[in-house]
């Protein structure tokens, strides 16, 4: 049942197709009763940027009444004015069979707060926004490496995009880049959470209706009052301002920026208040009040960035405000950008021990929640920091902004709480070992580049669902949250974000994907013989504002078959997508095993394996030697088999980037590729097996999250001796270099940026690719090795053995 590797390698350049669509039924039955028996969901995994619906090729049009007709709902629809010369022989662009996508540049929409207008023109597009909360509870090495990435990507923003600058560690500091004169800090506690409101006093932005604080006048250009702020000075000019405005300014605040300093004493953590600075950063807003004696604001005027002094007592950790730092960051945003695309850039270095968001305490005895804890509720602080964070995604996307995570640190820094904030906003997310690894310095330096490495990020997304009536929406699988949009097209059962036709992306970019789960409903009348329509329609209308600024809409239409599955299954069988079925179903069994206690995820992908293997398997019954499967399906079980070893089923990192990107990247998560380089043949794709191992040989492995470069005995040997430097063996440099090239084009093109693990065969390191093959060699058969192969430490079954199993289940009578 093993497919050759060569001939996958051999498919289609782009899978994905014009339309960025791939379903993993592309004919589809028109029973409830027999969509079930086809085991894989009827399930969409669509790439945005990216009834309701919009002129596409598959409408009727009427060119004399200048009328066409929907075929999602059949309605009736006119055309606009500017498009009155229409004719059989001037067609516009949306009706061309090929133009399957069209996208639309929106223009005269309103600018959003903050924005100037152009003299006598349009509004000009909202800049860019990047409000950065920096970690300081690391050590000083850690430190310096944070500042040569903030300077890097400094340097990478457009003049014109707009910062920000929030610091944590056992209290959170927000830096108003607007007051130059000297530097000017806000501090915040991170003991407990704080309301909105009291971040809005606390900045001196809440005068306007407080009893005891009289209305001051506001004169354009007039003076400062107190000293401290200008009477009309927005929140947008103290806070945020555009690169060209605060680069000195922000420079020299990373000069000066130093570790937290709050003593960490002997067998404790650092203290983290990362929530508190999130809510701070929501609620912001124009400063118009006048700032009295006995404000509780505190303001560190004319100090840098100083140390942070409060003692930590012997046997706690260093002290963490995580959740207030995001708060603050949210509040700021909140008041200063609302409706506006913005992303607030978290750097941290370890787990919150203080305030809101806490997965820890500052007691070293208490170990960090593992993964067995949160599958026995034996985690103390998840469920209130799971609550928090909740609470948090919600205050992000009703404004509309971003929540990106990049965490360094060989410690658990908590995204297992964190994930509903990142994944509900569109956030990135990256985790490295520490803040030099090239992981994050290469992955943190993509998010600014632009041209052919850029992200594409794009901002203020959503996405509605238009389809044909016999169709209705479960849900979606990725990085979006419901806009509780009801209607006729929900369906009864609900997958992931369900009960609604529209969804809200706050962020997304160009490798964004999403699962849509679909229902088979018909209709007493489509059932109907004579009634009944070859064609299904499904359209996806996304709209969103691109990097540049400007609000567009992408609308994508597709049409496939009905068939009738009780009869012909040959057209199923054709229309199957092995790749996207795998990554759907990978996705679906990360989503059961958050929503239900004692989830048996490899029971179940058996069982679901076995039942598609015996519905659309060749065989004769009771005889596992006949059995044979299609040419689409004859990958389907590899993938199964190394899904059941992967570390999705544990990871909330990995299942975050599982849920998120491309099909052909969550391929690539789920059953890494081998490249072999040799002597005696081209580069080429070998089996994902032990057996592929040879010591003339140098292995290529991308699992994605690493790439793995593995050399074998024989090479290694010959690298050690310098042979690659002698003239005459110019063939074994070319050798040496070839998978290394080829390794840098990966990662390029790639994110995060992989690992890049260089090893030897019999090193250390070698477990890295060792870990990612099918044990067809292990102890019990060291016998049989071939020389120069290797083998595997393990008891775990081989691709082999599974294969005989599956077999002799799927025939079974």
């Amino acid at each position: 049942m093993a497919a050759d590797p060569s001939a996958a390698a051999a498919a289609a350049p782009d899978p994905d197709g014009p339309d960025a669509v791939r379903l993993t039924w592309n004919a589809w039955p028109r029973s409830k009763v027999e969509a079930s028996r086809c085991v894989v969901p009827l399930a969409a995994a669509i790439s945005p940027p990216p009834c309701s619906a919009l002129l596409n090729p598959f409408a009727r049009v009427d060119f004399a009444a200048k009328i066409w007709i929907c075929p999602l709902c059949f309605s009736r629809n006119h055309f606009p004015p500017h498009y009155a010369a229409i004719s059989e022989s001037n067609v516009p662009a949306e009706l061309f069979p090929q133009c399957s996508t069209v996208e639309y540049l929106l223009a005269g929409a309103a600018p959003a707060a903050g924005v100037p207008l152009h003299q006598g023109g349009p509004p000009a597009p909202p800049p860019p926004v990047f409000l950065f909360v920096i970690d300081t509870c690391v050590i000083e090495e850690e430190l310096e490496y944070v500042k040569m990435s903030m300077r890097k990507a400094v340097a990478l923003l457009p003049e014109h995009a707009l910062v920000g600058l929030v610091t944590f560690g056992t209290q959170v500091h927000l830096h108003e880049l607007g007051f130059s004169d000297l530097s000017k800090i806000y501090v915040f506690r991170g003991t407990k959470e704080i309301s909105k409101e009291q971040i809005l006093d606390q900045l001196g932005l809440a005068g306007a209706g407080r009893p005891g604080f009289p209305k001051m006048p506001q004169q354009p250009g007039g003076p400062q009052i107190n000293g401290m702020h200008p009477p009309a000075t927005a929140g947008v000019t103290r806070f945020l301002l555009p690169v060209s405005d605060c680069e000195c300014t922000l420079s020299t605040l990373l000069d000066e920026l130093q570790p937290d300093q709050w003593p960490v004493e002997t067998g404790n953590r650092a203290i983290r208040c990362t929530g508190v600075a999130l809510s701070l950063l929501d609620e912001l807003q124009p400063d118009q009040w006048p700032v009295e004696t006995g404000n509780r604001a505190i303001r560190c005027t004319g100090v840098a960035l100083s140390p942070d002094q409060w003692p930590v007592e012997t046997g706690n950790r260093a002290i963490r405000c995580t959740g207030v730092a995001l708060s603050v960051a949210a509040g700021l945003l909140g008041a200063c950008m609302p409706g506006t695309g913005a992303r607030i850039i978290a750097l941290l270095g370890g787990p919150c021990t203080e305030g809101p968001g806490m997965i820890v305490s500052k007691d070293l005895s208490e170990p960090v929640r593992s993964h067995k804890d949160l599958d026995k509720d034996a985690a103390p602080h998840f469920q209130k920091a799971v609550k928090f964070y909740d609470g948090l995604a919600k205050q992000l996307v009703s404004q509309g902004h971003v929540l990106d995570v990049f965490a360094s640190a060989l410690d658990q820094v908590g995204l297992a709480e964190m994930k509903v904030a990142i994944e509900r906003t569109g956030g990135l997310v990256v985790l490295s070992e520490s803040f030099g690894h090239s992981v994050f310095k290469d992955s943190f330096k993509r998010i600014f580049e632009g041209g052919e490495q850029s992200l594409d990020l794009s901002f203020n997304g959503t996405l509605e669902i238009n389809c044909s009536k016999d169709i209705k929406v479960q849900g979606i699988i990725g990085p979006c949250t419901s806009l509780e949009k009801k209607g006729a097209l929900c369906a009864d059962t609900v997958v992931g974000q369900g009960n609604t036709t529209a969804w809200k992306m706050c962020g997304l970019d160009r490798n964004t994907s999403l699962t849509v789960f679909f229902d088979v409903s018909p209709s007493e009348r489509s059932s109907q013989p004579g009634h009944q329509n070859p064609d299904l329609y499904i359209q996806f209308v996304t709209s969103y504002q691109h990097p540049e600024g400007q609000m567009r809409i992408r609308v994508t239409t597709i049409c496939r078959k009905w068939v009738d599955g009780s009869t012909n299954t040959e057209e199923l069988v054709e229309g199957f997508d092995q790749e996207t079925a795998a990554v759907v179903l990978a996705r679906y069994i990360s989503l059961k095993m958050e929503m239900e206690e004692e989830f048996d995820a490899t029971r179940w992908l058996d069982r679901s394996l076995i039942r598609l293997c015996s519905r659309f398997g060749d065989y004769r019954k009771d005889d596992p030697s006949s059995f044979s499967l299609h040419s689409n399906f004859s990958l389907f079980p590899q993938f199964m088999f190394n899904l059941r070893r992967s570390q999705f089923v544990q990871t909330a990192y990995f299942r975050m980037l599982l849920n998120r990107e491309s099909i052909t990247n969550s391929v690539a998560m789920i059953q890494p590729s081998l490249i072999s380089f040799s002597f005696d043949s081209p580069p080429s794709p070998v089996f994902l097996d032990v057996a592929s191992i040879a010591a003339d040989r140098i292995l290529l492995l991308d699992a994605y999250f690493s790439v793995v470069i593995f050399h074998g005995m024989t090479i290694a040997q010959w690298r050690n001796m310098g042979y690659q430097n002698q003239p005459e063996h110019q063939q074994f440099a070319q050798l040496l270099q070839a998978p290394h090239e080829e390794a840098q084009i990966i990662i390029k093109g790639r994110f995060p940026a992989p690992r890049l693990v260089v090893c030897d065969q019999h090193g250390s390191q070698a477990r890295f690719l060792l870990a990612k093959l099918n044990p067809s060699a292990t102890y019990n058969s060291a016998h049989d090795v071939p020389p120069g192969s290797d083998i595997i430490f393990t008891d775990d079954v081989s691709f082999q053995v599974f294969c005989e199993h599956l077999q002799r289940l799927a025939v079974q009578s």
